[in-house]
């Protein structure tokens, strides 16, 4: 694979912190959810977005 320039990079990492921050806030709003549908819901979002910083980090 080639190398990222310096634009790719900073693009990648805003995209790994954002999802990292998905992840986090998800994972809140499950632990405070009653409604075990709705908690399920944001347990799996939560789950994937951690799966998609696994997959940038794969990137750097």
């Amino acid at each position: 694979m080639n190398q990222l320039n310096q634009l790719e990079l900073q693009n990648l990492r805003h995209l790994i912190g954002s999802h990292q921050t998905m992840s986090r806030k998800l994972t809140d709003y499950a632990n405070q959810c009653q409604d075990p549908q709705i908690k399920q819901m944001f347990q799996q979002s939560a789950q994937s977005a951690q799966q998609n910083v696994q997959r940038l980090m794969t990137f750097l």
